[in-house]
């Protein structure tokens, strides 16, 4: 079997297509304003900002929630700075060409993409406790999933990665 055609090659080739055209939406600064938007929102501001929200609302009903919102947090963090620093995965805009950077890269590496775990992880507690802020943390969870292709911070494979395992930590984490 030729290498070129070895359905690991494949799938690199299919991440990369779908990169670069999601990085070509963001060309039209509407979209590149809505994912930056989202994307800096995703670095935790959200996040820190409905769990304030939630204490001031239900007070000590929200601190499990929110204590568990934190501990998730913090065990994604390690998680994926450990994965970056063994796969040490350059991001897509300093690979290839076609992709640009018009975002803010909070690190160098690419693999998995740490919006995205926090994003998952965080909504699927928020969920347990509060399943009525569906209609606000799926929405918000999904464009800054798609905020890190579209601005040249990650492939595809990569958000894909950091959904699985902030799926992965958050329902393990409630199933303790």
């Amino acid at each position: 079997m030729n290498n070129l055609n070895s359905p690991l090659q494949q799938i690199n080739r299919w991440d990369v297509e779908l990169c670069v055209f999601c990085n070509k939406q963001s060309r039209f600064l509407s979209v590149r304003r809505v994912f930056r938007s989202a994307s800096r929102l995703g670095d935790g501001v959200f996040w820190y900002t409905l769990m304030v929200a939630l204490l001031l609302s239900y007070q000590m009903a929200a601190v499990p929630a929110v204590v568990h919102m934190l501990a998730v947090g913090l065990l994604s963090t390690v998680i994926y700075k450990l994965i970056k620093g063994k796969t040490l995965r350059p991001r897509p805009y300093n690979v290839y060409p076609a992709i640009v950077c018009v975002g803010k890269a909070l690190d160098q590496f690419s693999f998995p993409s740490g919006h995205t775990m926090h994003a998952v992880s965080f909504s699927i507690v928020v969920l347990a406790y509060f399943p009525a802020l569906f209609w606000l943390v799926v929405p918000f969870a999904t464009l800054v999933a798609l905020s890190r292709p579209i601005l040249g911070l990650h492939y595809p494979s990569d958000v894909i990665a950091g959904a699985a395992l902030g799926a992965a930590l958050a329902f393990g984490s409630l199933a303790l």
